[in-house]
């Protein structure tokens, strides 16, 4: 399969994106797929509410229809999977969620995996989706650094929010390993692990990488159906 894995930020905050291309840098490679980072210009400038994530589904699919012919895979690069199953029945191609993947990633890192958040009230919609993934079972807890994305601009104090949570789903609740709950996050994944000493899934590099491998495999979108 030919083409380009489209990274799509479904928020319009360009700054970004351009953090989530630094991130998946070390995943292009000669003989690879093309990676292109995007931003959904028509999306809020941070998704912090299940209104946000509803809302911006019918720009993502129109945006993603256009990319389909030169498309090999999509990743949407938000903690939400905003209109992941919804892509998935729309397109042809793989479709990969940033949440979905870095979870299930964790769970190949360790055996408790803790989220750090952005905002208290993200927690609500990661606690229905973990649910529905039926992960309960290893997953240690979900505790916010209480800022924007706008907020995260900030590297001191977004760095040192993080390192405080990440200590307490650490110590306090007995996480092995932890995803971060937010693209804008990217930038700090090396730091907060060798703060922590545990493994950071920075979860759009989790779905590229998952991505990468279903182009290469030749594995498709939909599944394959008897006769």
């Amino acid at each position: 399969m030919s083409g380009t894995i489209y990274v799509i930020n479904p928020n319009s905050t360009v700054r970004v994106t351009k953090e989530i291309d630094v991130a998946v840098t070390p995943l292009r490679m000669a003989g690879g797929p093309a990676i292109e980072c995007l931003t959904l210009t028509e999306g809020p400038p941070g998704i912090q509410s299940q209104r946000d994530v509803d809302g911006l589904i019918p720009a993502l699919l129109k945006r993603a229809a256009g990319l389909e012919n030169e498309a090999a895979a999509f990743v949407i690069a938000c903690f939400s999977d905003p209109g992941m199953h919804a892509l998935r029945e729309q397109s042809e191609k793989p479709v990969l969620g940033i949440a979905e993947s870095g979870v299930l990633t964790a769970l190949t890192l360790g055996q408790r995996f803790g989220i750090v958040a952005m905002l208290q009230n993200s927690i609500p919609r990661h606690l229905r989706y973990l649910g529905a993934m039926g992960m309960m079972d290893r997953f240690a807890g979900d505790l916010p650094v209480n800022l924007t994305i706008a907020e995260m601009a900030d590297d001191a104090l977004t760095l040192g929010r993080m390192i405080a949570v990440g200590r307490t789903l650490r110590d306090a609740h007995h996480a092995d390993v932890l995803v971060m709950g937010c693209a804008g996050m990217a930038r700090f994944r090396e730091p907060l692990e060798r703060e922590l000493g545990i493994p950071i899934v920075e979860p759009t590099q989790a779905a590229v990488t998952m991505a990468i491998g279903r182009v290469q495999l030749g594995w498709g979108g939909r599944p394959l159906r008897g006769a």
